[in-house]
């Protein structure tokens, strides 16, 4: 008896699940009920005080007509006002109920933004809009979801968009998907202008398809940037022809042997990702090239994503110094003399999403590797959490309260949810975006040249080259 008393019968996961979403909008709700109640509780006191004046102007009627009269006449005046009161009261209980309830209406794009105040405003004047030069034909699904990303970062952020394209065939697209008015009332502000070219360079050629196709799409929106008739280029096409598009068109930095591809990994903080480097430009480096990478993460880490004194790791299979291959061990020499940054020693695989480094560089082999896995997880992970749900009606109703959890997951270890990645080591803004990039991811990849162009990123960069190390 006494085991049977002390036992504890568990609820099941699903009511436990019912329970604590109920808490979590229980304050909603009671905003909500709050609100209403004021309106009208407010409602009666108005109706109780005019009903009140009557009776008392229609007293004071029968007992003298002048006195009373007066009296009445103020107590009316009195109603009046308690009316006008009761009317603000209702007002202010809406207005609050409508403010504390509108922070909790949920925009993705928000998480973008970080602390970057990028709102347009209607006072803003155009000349504070910086121009992006767009690959509107590079992506899998381009060019319509890259022109409705284009759309949507006009109106959020002080941009202006060269969309380069077949503009035939971006006009159709624009039909198709409903935005022909806008486009149209974004080309008339000059806000957005259409540069025609030739199609894309396909994601199954060749990276040196560049030098023999000069009106492809990536090498008319390199020239813009070359000419400075725009301030960064963003494409979501074959990332080899953008970079080989970006090396003969604008060129690379000064001192600067291989430019790398940075990408943007989430960590436990979700405010503060890692910088990987190289994830596939390079897929054979020398210890002179991870030196430089490191260079280059250190400058994006402070311009871009704002952390006063970033911390590099190199990646490796063991923390020691003495761990690793060639490559790795000479490497971690250079590293460790360089007093130009904060190197924080070899990072591991497991160390990489812990939120332990700022920065970690690597080969392009490696770090495109480690790319692909990363997108993969996400996925994997929602399906696993999925087929360890309850059968049956319990796993139903977890299920139901799951799913927003889990795609929140998901975008979380979702590369393409960053945008893009910022091409480092070439005389220009370039941002890479994924190839399977849609309007949000558009969006993001925007935010992100506009912040590096924002930031100064190619003034401190072009400082590299007064580095004794790169002048050697």
């Amino acid at each position: 008896m006494g085991k049977e008393t002390g036992h504890k019968i568990n609820k099941p996961r699903a009511i436990r699940r019912l329970v604590i979403w109920y808490k979590r909008n229980s304050a909603v709700t009671s905003i909500v009920g709050s609100a209403a109640n004021s309106a009208a509780t407010a409602s009666n006191v108005a109706g109780n005080v005019v009903s009140g004046a009557g009776s008392v102007v229609s007293t004071a009627s029968n007992v003298a007509s002048n006195v009373a009269g007066n009296v009445a006449g103020n107590v009316v005046s009195s109603a009046e006002s308690v009316v006008n009161t009761a009317s603000n009261v209702v007002l202010n209980a809406s207005s609050l109920a409508k403010n504390t309830l509108q922070p909790l209406v949920f925009d993705p794009l928000k998480r973008l933004q970080n602390n970057d105040n990028f709102l347009d405003k209607e006072e803003e004047s155009q000349s504070n809009r910086i121009w992006i030069a767009v690959d509107g034909m590079g992506g899998d699904y381009a060019p319509g979801p890259i022109l409705e990303g284009c759309l949507e970062a006009i109106s959020r952020f002080p941009i202006n968009i060269k969309f380069v394209g077949d503009i035939e065939k971006v006009k159709n697209s624009a039909e198709k998907i409903g935005l022909v008015e806008l486009l149209e009332k974004e080309i008339e502000n000059n806000r957005l202008e259409l540069i025609d070219s030739g199609d894309p360079i396909g994601m199954n050629e060749e990276a040196t398809a560049v030098r023999k196709r000069k009106n492809a799409s990536i090498n008319v929106a390199m020239d813009l940037v070359r000419n400075n008739k725009a301030q960064a280029v963003y494409s979501a096409g074959n990332s080899g022809a953008m970079m080989a598009s970006a090396i003969f068109r604008i060129g690379r930095l000064k001192g600067i042997d291989r430019p790398a591809i940075g990408a943007l990994f989430p960590t436990r903080d979700q405010t503060s990702p890692v910088l990987v480097l190289d994830v596939g430009a390079n897929t054979d480096c020398k210890p002179s090239y991870l030196h430089q990478f490191a260079l280059l993460g250190n400058i994006y880490a402070k311009d871009v994503l704002q952390v006063k004194k970033p911390r590099i790791g190199l990646l490796n299979i063991g923390e020691e110094e003495c761990k690793g291959n060639d490559l790795s061990l000479k490497t971690f020499e250079l590293l460790s003399n360089e007093k130009s940054f904060d190197f924080g020693g070899n990072c591991e695989g497991r160390d990489v999403l812990s939120g332990s480094f700022d920065v970690v560089v690597c080969d392009g082999f490696t770090g495109n590797i480690l790319l692909k896995f990363l997108e993969s997880v996400g996925g994997v992970l929602l399906d696993i959490l999925r087929s360890e749900l309850p059968r049956g009606r319990r796993g139903k109703v977890g299920s139901a309260f799951l799913k927003s959890n889990l795609l929140r997951i998901k975008k979380r270890l979702d590369h393409a949810e960053h945008g893009g990645a910022l091409l480092l080591g070439v005389n220009g803004i370039c941002v890479i975006g994924h190839g399977s990039s849609k309007s949000l991811s558009v969006v993001s990849a925007l935010r992100l040249a506009h912040s590096a162009v924002n930031h100064n990123v190619m003034d401190n960069l072009n400082q590299l080259q007064k580095l004794q190390v790169l002048n050697s």
